[in-house]
């Protein structure tokens, strides 16, 4: 049963914080003091990390079922504690929308952590781009040596815009700086959004801030932010928004929204500092990793867990009847028609996802069927069998339309899923090549044949090996439709290349991009995007947000 939204204090005094280490925003959002977080005692909780198939036109509910399965274990009197990334207004103006779960199954306030929060994203992206200004200072009064051939900083902003992603910087002649090539990629793909994501404390920030490698110098030698003298600069700018957020879903269950990578051209996960504050919280926590299991689950693995030691007792992977008819090959106008057979042709996509999971990374998998009031028995019955030839357990669940209630049934199957907890194994070594691991994430985790590089790309990736970035773990940018690189190819395809046409060091964040076919880090704007269905009323009033 939904209740009244709770202050935020509240929230805060029902998960033990006390009230001075809760930063308020009015009285319905706040930032969780972060020394507070990191002097909190370990506890024996428990990791879930929520994932899904590859997503389709007619959605999964990936987020809304991580909100409702959180309102359910609580219901059924289990502590758990959310930790989610924070929308980016790029998907929010653009095709997607927002990203706060829907029906009754959402998080609040919506309307504020769909724009601009507490300003998180704002600080990251003026971080960024106070580092893009001051690289381009040292080139016009030539205080530190950079080759502007090797400037690898662009700029950011959390807007869709496709006529940004080349640009040329510093017309003008003399007052306008050196003129070169750069461009823009969207916040939430920006090495500081990565490079925030991975901290772990305010020193740690301060410590991946610093080795953020911006260029060359004529010698071929790295020139990073330390070697520009503003780490402390950046630190201060991201200072206060490295303190995680708190907000709370329509059922006053507690969720902490910090950082926002896509999965699709970014590591995909929320902040380490966000969920390592729900495991010190709570008995249970629920974290989401971006679009199918091929992108942010492997991320979250190779990249997160690889790096903090974070490892979940289960992984839960989110599918719909709808989406597996889609994948089988029904036409998206006729989702709502049985068809047991189109749900057995796509069923492929959720058992590679599921035997990913288990086979490569060791999980304990259970599958959540976030129910549609179309799906009939025969269609779920044909899930069930599916997956009872893989040992795996499926639950229904309605958490959209009945809220938590709706999700008892998935809580319950959690609880009993968490008896026999995941053994987290990791796709690569850390000791193999980064042409190693990118072809050890595309034959076992993506089913392909293997990756190929251009000229560039492998000149790259061999400058970095041997410049000693070979023992980071490799983050592949590819589209989320597919487990190839084309959209188009649905299902689990199989014997396809990934060819890499470009190669960029996150040295900050811990590891290296490689980016896949026609993906940008830039997205464009649909022909309408959902912007033009935002309106607001004389009293404030927001509509057509989400």
């Amino acid at each position: 049963m939904l209740n009244s939204p709770k202050t935020i204090n509240d929230v805060a005094t029902s998960l033990g914080i006390p009230e001075r280490s809760v930063l308020r925003y009015g009285s319905d959002k706040a930032k969780i003091d972060l020394n507070y977080l990191l002097d909190l005692p370990e506890r024996d909780s428990r990791l879930i990390l929520v994932t899904a198939i590859s997503p389709t036109p007619a959605g999964e509910g990936k987020t809304t079922t991580t909100i409702g399965l959180a309102d359910g274990l609580r219901q059924i009197g289990v502590n758990a504690v959310m930790a989610l990334r924070e929308p980016s207004m790029g998907p929010v103006f653009g095709m997607k929308g927002g990203a706060t779960g829907g029906g009754k199954a959402q998080l609040i306030p919506s309307d504020d952590i769909n724009l601009h929060f507490t300003g998180d994203f704002a600080a990251i992206a003026e971080a960024n781009n106070l580092l893009a200004a001051v690289v381009d200072n040292a080139l016009h009064f030539a205080t530190v040596e950079i080759d502007p051939r090797t400037i690898c900083i662009r700029r950011a902003m959390d807007v869709n815009d496709r006529a940004l992603r080349d640009v040329v910087v510093g017309l003008g002649g003399r007052t306008g700086g050196v003129t070169r090539e750069s461009g823009f990629d969207i916040t939430a793909a920006s090495q500081i959004m990565a490079t925030f994501c991975m901290a772990t404390s305010l020193t740690d920030l301060s410590e991946r801030l610093s080795q953020i490698v911006v260029g060359a110098d004529f010698e071929g030698d790295d020139v990073t932010v330390a070697d520009l003298g503003v780490t402390g600069a950046l630190t201060a700018v991201l200072r206060d928004a490295l303190a995680p957020n708190l907000v709370q879903s329509l059922e006053g269950s507690p969720a902490i929204v910090h950082g926002g990578p896509f999965a699709n051209i970014a590591h995909g996960c929320n902040s380490v500092i966000a969920t390592k504050a729900a495991l010190g919280l709570g008995d249970v926590a629920i974290t989401e990793a971006g679009f199918g299991a091929d992108l942010g689950a492997e991320k979250f693995f190779d990249v997160m867990c690889r790096q903090t030691g974070l490892a979940p007792d289960l992984s839960i992977v989110v599918a719909t009847v709808r989406a597996l008819k889609y994948h089988g090959g029904q036409d998206l106008a006729d989702l709502e028609k049985e068809n047991v057979e189109a749900v057995r042709a796509g069923m492929p996509n959720l058992t590679k996802h599921v035997r990913t999971l288990q086979e490569v990374f060791g999980q304990k998998v259970l599958v959540a069927i976030n129910q549609f009031g179309a799906d009939t028995p025969a269609e779920i019955a044909a899930i069930e069998e599916a997956m009872g030839e893989l040992e795996v357990d499926v639950a229904l669940s309605n958490h959209f339309g009945e809220g938590g209630e709706g999700a008892v049934d998935l809580a319950h199957a959690t609880v009993r899923a968490l008896e026999s907890p995941s053994h987290t194994t990791l796709c690569y070594s850390n000791e193999a090549t980064l042409e190693d691991k990118a072809q050890a994430v595309v034959r076992r985790v993506y089913g392909g044949a293997g990756a190929t590089f251009t000229r560039a790309a492998q000149r790259e990736l061999t400058r970095l090996q041997k410049a000693g970035y070979g023992r980071l773990p490799v983050c592949i940018a590819k589209t989320q439709y597919s487990f190839s690189t084309d959209p188009k190819v649905l299902g689990a395809p199989s014997g396809f290349d990934v060819p890499i046409r470009e190669v960029r060091l996150s040295a900050g964040a811990g590891f290296v991009v490689l980016i896949s076919g026609s993906i940008m880090t830039m997205p464009g704007l649909p022909k309408r995007p959902s912007a033009c269905d935002i309106s607001v009323s004389a009293d404030g009033t927001i509509s057509g947000l989400h």
